[in-house]
């Protein structure tokens, strides 16, 4: 804005990463909406045009140049007025709908309401102008309209004492396709086996004609059907397993409907007979963390080909091969506690063996507690927004993400950094979203699999691919079905002691989405490395825990509980102690709130000294790295107890964003990144490092 009145903004909530600034591409509000069916309106333009706000008629507003990014001559002031106004003249070639695009800014946290109306009349009242990151930064609102041939006046007028926001251009274009197929019909199951089944379901309709089915078992995509089709035969099932399918229509602008009802199908059982059961395990190199199991061989008549190391019920450690071995290191057990773990073995066919016998042991004593950081050491430099570390098993190397080049590396201990390679379908929200969490599977020595979390053009993705000690490769989609917007797109992978992997994801700038429980928004997940719900989910489905805004750090202590650091809105941001089942709150609450069915964090700071990213724990201290408020903090937990310490804060200022900080396997120490090249931070590409700490 001009300096009058509104000065840019440098430390609201709106100007962290965690704010309200909504992608141009998710903000579409119809003013007029087109029918579902082949009878729409038709085109009012054919091609875009471009009209300056600062060549239109003014009222009670100004023409200016005092900052930065508008693409003419200037942008217009709405000077803080009720009922100030720009008006455009645009001309379109026959009666018809059109798309209009307004580009704007506003810094601060209000938003700026304005009242649409075409030749006269408002056709969208109170349309939302939310807060940009600052004056400098640019969004688009569009507005879906019916103009008449010929000239049109498009008028865009303040309804708050607010004023509007500052104003670039007005875009007039075709209207897009946003009518969604319809539902398709209840779905069936047919000639059902033991490894697949032929799925079908009544068509959906659609304005423009749909294009394609995808097929799910709950938020994973098993197979995708032309639109053409009304059945499709599943392949690579499991033999008497229940898989809950449901079936979304799409059309060619990508609009997808709601899904069908669900339908529950069930395998048929093998006639191939499972693996003996193994032998029973014995144990040695037993630490505080750790142990080693070896078991005897089983045998099938078509070939083993895994192994499940379990306690009880839960998978612990996945050992695969041709054959797979018989010896495994277990990691992440909790120390001075007793386990009593089994094994047993999966054919060709997915059947599974009895149990073996059960072997029984405890864990070394736990570590002496607490330990502070050191002065941090730059250990690489010359990156661009590294965002997650995913440890290789000696220890000595990590994969990092770079968030919006979308490229691998692999760095050392040593400080050497090589790219192994670039994630394919990867892209930017120009905010938060694009190349964000990775975690390097358990068993990758055996099955090479690195687990990645991106944005694709549909949404986020959870995705695995291999890699084999110098190249990236191989690229499946584990999960899709979770939305994305410029900001709130969570993705921090973390694999548990229970052998499963666990994601954060944001709510999409769509705070409903947090409570909703059948969204895949605003929540922690639990899977399976081939893209399943995690058994023992406390709904059946992916979600693990509910109520999130955008989830960034996930860290599992030395008892095996997982630690959530969480983006607040504009009062409080979060530590939590992540439950199975439990609702963490937002929208309804930010911090400490006295709701009944809510979670309260265990920790929480005020936004400007936190923006909490990363998190680690070293030595029964959490670590938390903080992007607005450019300090690492550490959190002592108290004993083996819920609860935690007095914060402390290291570091204030002095390195600027701090994005990721992760645990060096086998020691005391720290890896820890900077985002200063990232939106908020404005630096140049290349000014970011990876510095290590020692813990004493």
């Amino acid at each position: 804005m001009a300096a009058a009145g509104r000065p840019r903004d440098t430390g609201t909530a709106a100007a962290r990463a965690g704010g309200a600034v909504l992608a141009a591409a998710a903000l579409v509000l119809g003013a007029v909406a087109a029918p579902a069916s082949a009878t729409s309106a038709p085109a009012a333009v054919t091609a875009s045009t471009d009209h300056q706000a600062e060549d239109a008629v003014l009222t009670q507003a100004k023409a200016a140049t005092n900052h930065s990014g508008y693409t003419g001559t200037g942008f217009v002031d709405y000077t803080n007025t009720t009922g100030s106004a720009v008006e455009f003249t645009v001309s379109a070639t026959a009666a018809g709908s059109a798309s209009l695009a307004f580009r704007y800014a506003n810094a601060g946290t209000a938003n700026r309401p304005m009242d649409i109306a075409v030749n006269g009349k408002v056709v969208a009242a109170g349309v939302a102008f939310p807060p940009t990151a600052d004056w400098d930064t640019w969004a688009d609102r569009t507005v879906g309209v019916t103009l008449a041939a010929g000239a049109n006046r498009i008028r865009a007028t303040a309804t708050t004492a607010d004023g509007g926001p500052n104003l670039d251009r007005l875009r007039v274009d075709a209207a897009a396709d946003t009518t969604p197929p319809s539902r398709p019909g209840p779905p069936n199951c047919s000639a059902v086996g033991p490894n697949g089944l032929t799925l079908g379901w009544g068509a959906a309709t659609d304005n423009v004609g749909v294009t394609a089915y995808d097929l799910y078992e709950h938020g994973n995509k098993l197979a995708e059907a032309p639109g053409t089709a009304t059945s499709w035969q599943l392949t690579g099932l499991t033999p008497a397993t229940t898989y809950n399918l449901t079936v979304i229509a799409r059309d060619a602008a990508g609009n997808a409907s709601p899904a069908s009802v669900a339908i529950d199908c069930t395998t048929t059982a093998s006639t191939d007979p499972p693996p003996s059961a193994p032998g029973t395990p014995t144990v040695s190199a037993v630490t505080a963390t750790g142990a080693t199991l070896t078991w005897g061989a089983a045998t099938d008549d078509q070939g083993v080909v895994g192994y499940e190391v379990r306690s009880g019920n839960a998978v612990v450690a996945t050992v695969t091969g041709t054959p797979p071995a018989t010896t495994t290191a277990v990691t992440g057990l909790a120390c001075d506690a007793p386990f009593a773990l089994s094994v047993v073995a999966r054919d060709t066919a997915g059947n599974v063996s009895a149990p073996s016998g059960t072997v029984s042991f405890t864990t070394a004593a736990c570590p002496a507690d607490g330990g502070v950081p050191g002065s941090p050491t730059a250990l690489s430099t010359g990156w661009t927004i590294p965002w997650g570390v995913g440890w290789l098993p000696d220890g000595k190397s990590a994969l990092v993400t770079e968030r919006d080049s979308f490229k691998v590396f692999r760095l050392t201990t040593g400080g050497t950094r090589t790219a192994v390679g670039t994630v394919p379908n990867a892209v930017t929200t120009d905010g938060e979203g694009g190349l964000l969490g990775i975690a390097v599977d358990p068993n990758w020595s055996g099955n090479h699999y690195v687990y990645l979390m991106h944005t694709a053009a549909e949404g986020n993705r959870i995705v695995r691919m291999t890699y084999d000690g110098s190249t990236l490769g191989g690229y499946k989609v584990l999960l899709q079905g979770i939305k994305k917007n410029r900001y709130h797109n969570g993705g921090r992978l973390a694999f548990g002691p229970d052998g499963y992997l666990y994601a954060s994801t944001g709510d999409a700038q769509t705070s409903s989405l947090a409570q909703d429980k059948n969204s895949l928004n605003g929540k922690i997940l639990r899977l399976t490395t081939d893209g399943k719900a995690a058994p023992g989910n406390p709904f059946g489905s992916y979600v693990y825990s509910y109520g999130h805004r955008n989830p960034q750090g996930l860290a599992f202590d030395r008892n095996g509980r997982l630690w959530e650091a969480e983006f607040g809105d504009s009062k409080r941001d979060e530590l939590n102690l992540i439950k199975p089942g439990a609702n963490y709150g937002w929208p309804t609450c930010e911090g400490t709130c006295d709701v009944a069915g809510m979670t309260n964090p265990k920790a929480s700071w005020p936004v400007n000294e936190a923006s909490p990213s990363g998190i680690a724990v070293v030595r029964n201290v959490v670590y938390m790295a903080a992007l607005r408020g450019e300090r690492m903090w550490r959190i002592p937990i108290d004993g083996n107890t819920e609860n935690v310490g007095t914060p402390t804060a290291y570091y204030v200022g002095a390195y600027g964003r701090l994005r990721t900080v992760s645990k060096v396997p086998g020691a005391d120490r720290l890896w820890l990144t900077t985002t200063n090249a990232d939106n908020n931070g404005g630096a140049a590409d290349g000014a970011d490092k990876v510095f290590t700490v020692s813990i004493g």
